[in-house]
């Protein structure tokens, strides 16, 4: 008998694409998008410099996703009894060779399209060897949430390292590469679309809290209990409307910074759903609906710098 399940993939092929998860793609081009429209603000946005930026952070993110699945794997965290979706070496459709591989492959795609970023962006000695820094800190992130005898995600610092690396690098990097110097102007929306991620993250880590628990990942919302992780979900998306309400109230003078209060709308149900949602099977549609408000968010905030 047969125990492919009807969520197992039939093909290597789609194994591979549900390890990929190219639906994460957007949030991780989020931040680059919100450092190019500040840089845009400023007039100092380079379109090669951002192209190149966000194949760089897409490289990241495939990274963070391959490693995930790899780290996980092996420590047997994620078991047929999780909420969440099974990934292909879960279901034994990709071997831990074969995921090794493929993690080496886009370290490799990853170095390249940063080396690249940094030849076109950066002209003195000290921003070349401070974004290889930087470049290699990223790598190393994306890789230790899971992989390692120590990784960061089984100890509950995967929603510092989502504000520090989605958040205050990629928008501070990306308006830094552009425009040749840093503004402080830039850490306000910097930490929203930071503290955003963190929600998606944080979303994902309710979904899984009791497998989580039980496996030994200890996550923020493992070590928070699921009452105070729904606290904190609601603390840090009105934590990231603060931020970009006091930069459009500052440093815009023009009804278009305010474009996205649109989404908090979608942002308060999203919250009251959280708040009502007493079970991870509960829980597991709100992932989507946290990405999409995100998304929502980011753009109209994005758009409004455009318009100003």
């Amino acid at each position: 008998m047969s125990t492919m399940t009807p969520c197992t993939p039939t093909t290597p092929a789609r194994a591979w694409l549900e390890s990929l998860r190219p639906k994460t793609l957007p949030l991780a081009f989020a931040s680059i998008v919100m450092g190019s429209a500040i840089a845009s603000l400023q007039g100092v946005f380079h379109p090669l410099i951002a192209l190149l930026a966000l194949l760089t952070a897409g490289c990241l993110q495939i990274l963070s996703n391959l490693a995930n699945d790899y780290g996980d794997a092996e420590k047997g965290s994620d078991t047929p009894d999780r909420v969440g979706p099974l990934r292909g070496m879960q279901k034994g459709l990709i071997t831990a060779a074969q995921m090794k591989r493929a993690i080496i492959l886009t370290i490799a795609l990853t170095i390249v399209c940063g080396i690249a970023l940094i030849a076109v962006a950066c002209h003195k000695p000290s921003d070349v060897a401070g974004f290889l820094i930087l470049g290699l800190l990223s790598i190393g992130a994306a890789i230790t949430y899971t992989v390692g005898t120590r990784p960061y995600g089984y100890m509950g610092l995967g929603d510092i390292s989502v504000l520090i690396f989605f958040g205050w690098i990629s928008v501070a990097g990306t308006f830094y590469l552009q425009a040749g110097y840093f503004d402080w102007i830039v850490m306000l929306p910097a930490t929203a679309t930071g503290l955003l991620s963190t929600a998606v993250l944080n979303i994902n880590n309710l979904r899984d809290i009791e497998t989580d628990s039980a496996n030994g990942k200890n996550t923020l919302a493992v070590r928070l209990g699921p009452v105070n992780a729904r606290r904190y979900h609601a603390t840090i998306l009105t934590a990231a409307v603060v931020c970009l309400a006091i930069f459009s109230a500052v440093h815009l003078y023009h009804w278009t910074g305010w474009l996205f209060i649109l989404a908090i709308p979608m942002l308060a149900k999203h919250v009251m759903r959280v708040m009502r949602a007493k079970t991870s099977t509960e829980v597991r549609p709100l992932l989507e609906h946290m990405v999409k408000a995100a998304l929502l968010t980011n753009v109209l905030f994005a758009l409004g710098l455009l318009l100003n």
